[in-house]
């Protein structure tokens, strides 16, 4: 397998994409939205199988979080989040409730 620069959040993305990973999600309120099959899971219904994290070279503003997500019904997905001043507070609230991470 080449070696990816998994520097980009672009780049992760189309990676992960290739792995699988082709729903999006987003959270509404307690739970999380696949915008692909319009199921909502609970944290407890998922499990994040990996996650990267990605700095601004000049503002901190562009600090992000991609979650590499898997549903109990096999469905993968990423989200998307900003992390610090740029984090949405209910995708961090949420995702403190998923017990289920891995690296």
């Amino acid at each position: 397998m080449e070696k990816v620069n998994m520097d980009s959040l672009v780049v992760v993305l189309a990676e992960l994409e290739k792995q699988g990973f082709t729903s999006q999600f987003e959270v509404h309120g307690n739970s999380m939205l696949s915008l692909k099959s319009a199921n909502h899971y609970n944290a407890d219904q998922l499990e994040v199988t990996h996650f990267y994290r990605f700095e601004g070279e000049s503002n901190p503003e562009d600090s992000a979080i991609m979650y590499a997500i898997e549903t109990y019904d096999k469905e993968k997905g990423t989200l998307v989040d900003g992390y610090g001043t740029a984090a949405d507070t209910a995708t961090s609230d949420f995702m403190r409730n998923v017990n289920n991470i891995h690296k």
